[in-house]
């Protein structure tokens, strides 16, 4: 079961990643920089993550997974119950997803780490595995907390692996959408209108907008930003740019001007 999971998370967020990259080329909504140096930069960053980091996040995930502090009763696990059961594990993820990375913006150390992700100057498909490897394996880390509090099966967190990483694929893309679609989706997922305004090249607009998956989380909590997307809105970090592939691995260990 456990095998077939990863086989499928793999080929659904590949066929996500495809499909959109694609779609980005035909309905694109905004003009894309004209060098391809990011996208080789972001492509770079993927590998990196893709070569290292199963070695540590698999068998960490299977681990909490496995030795949980308590065993689920069989009646969850049964018929309806089960589903419903599911439905609400998914929810606790993506609740703990949004904390996270509203603490990736407020703790500077964190923000070390998030912040390489940002330096990306403009959004699509690939800006979603621009990521630093330590920030993926920190992540994960702390997302044993969560695994072991609420006895989550891998099962789980491998279903909502695959709904994280194409909902992400989504709103980060730079496909055009018709306004009464994307103004629909957006009351219950995030929406590229949503988290471009995350991406926004002014800081109190990139603290805002944390949500994954659900869409609920900002409005609940107070983080939505009142800022409406434009295609020609400044897309990064406020007052510093991108860099180099290896600029950016070295980043969250610079020294930092006051």
């Amino acid at each position: 079961m456990v095998e077939t999971l990863i086989a499928a998370k793999a080929v659904t967020a590949g066929a996500c990643f495809a499909i959109l990259f694609l779609a980005e080329r035909i309905a694109r909504a905004a003009a894309p920089p004209s060098s391809p140096a990011r996208l080789w930069r972001n492509g770079a960053l993927w590998l990196v993550i893709m070569l290292i980091a199963p070695l540590i996040t698999g068998p960490m995930t299977a681990l909490g997974a496995n030795n949980v502090i308590w065993t689920r009763p069989a009646w969850m696990n049964a018929g309806a119950i089960a589903i419903g059961i599911l439905i609400l594990d998914l929810i606790i993820l993506d609740c703990w997803t949004y904390w996270l990375h509203r603490a990736y913006h407020r703790f500077p150390l964190l923000w070390r780490l998030h912040e390489v992700h940002h330096r990306d100057e403009f959004l699509d498909t690939t800006s979603t595995v621009r990521f630093h490897i330590g920030e993926v394996v920190l992540s994960s880390a702390l997302r044993l907390g969560v695994i072991a509090i609420f006895a989550l099966p891998l099962t789980t967190v491998l279903i909502y692996e695959t709904l994280m990483l194409c909902a992400s694929f989504f709103h980060h893309s730079n496909i055009r959408l018709p306004k009464r679609l994307e103004k629909a989706l957006s009351y219950v997922v995030v929406t590229p209108s949503i988290h471009w305004v995350h991406h926004h090249a002014i800081r109190r607009d990139t603290d805002s907008n944390y949500a994954t998956v659900l869409s609920l989380w900002d409005p609940l909590f107070g983080s939505r930003s009142k800022t409406r997307r434009t295609l020609d809105m400044k897309i990064g970090a406020e007052g510093v740019e991108d860099m180099s592939f290896l600029g950016l691995l070295l980043l969250p260990f610079r020294r930092r001007t006051p």
